[in-house]
């Protein structure tokens, strides 16, 4: 770590009073692991050490066969989590406890593959840095703005743990939505005590959210984010998932992502919207170099996602119960189409301004990795820029199962490319190991996918 990091650390902890630093790690589920340690051991490291067996955890904890000794050692050696100073902020309800983002580094050696490589080719975060550092190269910026949909929900007392009903907005209270209240204000309205508390977390953890309304399923809401530089975006989703479920744990109820709860409802999913910049200017890259009419990039960079959606599918929806949101047509794409102002489609194009010209991926639930899915987004974009490849009217069908989608991905030479070959390996071998879980449950979707995903997705 560069001194002026040390500094800044440094400078950000006694800022805050904080004599105990949380030193969080993204995984593949969107969790934060680490540690908490003194503010003295922190500063000292620049972070802390956490064992790597830690990063090949599945959802549930187990370790998965395919990992260990082949892309982790099997002596479940240490690694550094090195912290980055911009996300210092103090930790919710705790006046003298901080929390940083970390990601992983450190020579590791699997013994029975003998493949060797840094600890940060594991690091979801270090991905979208890796991809992000590829745009600049290339001569572009780009800029991202997130929705965010998820639910509201209780495990329905005296019920099974996967029993799952609409929540009440104070505990004991009658009311409750018994059938979907689309844009119901008078709904959220039930809610507004634990929105003003999430929101106040928000400001305080630098979270840029804009505004929430109810959504088109059964207790399910939408949070807007405003636009800005993807790795502080993701940073913000990451830490909004978390927030959103802790807050809601102290008003008596559930907030969960996952993508699916209720087969007769729309899924949940995580909308992103990406506009480009040349560097030099800041002119957007998706119009012509003369003219505010659409440019060349724009379509190029739909035809790269579009390629190779089948593959991305495995990042976009990394949990069976990912695809019933995708199998079932209401409200989520079900194959890699494009389209000008079009919600049904998997790529979209809104209506804006020429300044404000930009492609949504509608694909992610939820449930997804938001480091995983802005590195493949801009990745795959980049490549179809690169390649100038034309985007096709209509769309490959998209995989109907995890196991498919993992073996597209695991295939696909542009991924592997843009993730790197051991993430995209390392990603494969947690999700079968998780997927098999899930399947050796009596009823996968009632026993593993409603009992482990609701709070953890």
């Amino acid at each position: 770590m560069s001194p002026s990091s040390t500094d800044a650390l440094r400078s950000g902890v006694d800022a805050l009073g904080a004599r105990l630093v949380e030193c969080c790690v993204a995984d593949f589920s969107s969790n934060a692991r680490g540690k908490t340690v003194s503010r003295d051991d922190f500063l000292a490291l620049g972070g802390c050490r956490l064992a790597s067996v830690v990063l090949g955890l599945a959802l549930t904890g187990e370790n998965p066969p395919g990992v260990y000794g082949y892309i982790l050692p099997n002596s479940f050696e240490d690694v550094d989590l090195i912290a980055d100073p911009a996300t210092l902020v103090a930790q919710l309800g705790r006046p003298r406890a901080a929390t940083v983002l970390c990601e992983p580094h450190g020579h590791l050696r699997a013994e029975i593959s003998g493949i060797e490589y840094d600890a940060n080719a594991l690091s979801p975060r270090g991905a979208l840095r890796r991809v992000l550092a590829r745009l600049g190269q290339a001569g572009y910026t780009a800029m991202a703005a997130p929705e965010l949909e998820f639910y509201l929900f209780n495990r329905r007392p005296g019920g099974r743990p996967g029993d799952l009903m609409a929540a009440v907005g104070t505990p004991g209270s009658p009311a409750q939505e018994m059938g979907c209240e689309a844009d119901s204000v008078e709904r959220a309205g039930y809610f507004a005590p634990y929105f003003d508390a999430l929101f106040d977390a928000c400001e305080r953890m630098r979270i840029p959210v804009t505004g929430y309304a109810h959504e088109s399923a059964i207790s399910q809401f939408e949070v807007n984010f405003l636009p800005g530089e993807p790795l502080a975006q993701a940073d913000a989703v990451f830490r909004f998932k978390r927030v959103a479920r802790q807050v809601a744990a102290r008003h008596g109820f559930i907030a969960s992502f996952i993508a699916k709860p209720f087969l007769d409802q729309p899924g949940a999913g995580m909308h992103w919207h990406f506009s480009l910049q040349h560097k030099g200017d800041g002119r957007n890259a998706f119009l012509e170099p003369d003219s505010d009419r659409d440019g060349p990039r724009l379509r190029q960079f739909v035809a790269g996602l579009q390629r190779h959606a089948p593959a991305a599918t495995a990042i976009f929806a990394p949990y069976d119960n990912s695809y019933d949101r995708i199998r079932r047509t209401d409200s989520s794409p079900t194959a890699a189409t494009w389209g000008v102002d079009d919600r049904t489609v998997a790529f979209r194009i809104p209506q804006s301004s020429p300044k404000n010209r930009r492609v949504e991926n509608r694909l992610p639930g939820g449930d997804a990795s938001p480091y995983l899915t802005v590195a493949a987004t801009l990745g795959l974009g980049l490549a179809g820029m690169e390649h100038a490849w034309e985007p096709h009217d209509g769309g490959a069908a998209l995989p109907a199962t995890l196991g498919q989608a993992l073996g597209e991905l695991q295939a696909d030479a542009v991924l592997r490319d843009v993730l790197g070959g051991v993430m995209v390996d390392f990603f494969c071998a947690v999700k079968r190991t998780e997927g098999e879980l899930r399947n050796a449950a009596p009823d996968p979707r009632q026993d593993w996918d409603l009992v482990h995903l609701p709070e953890q997705a």
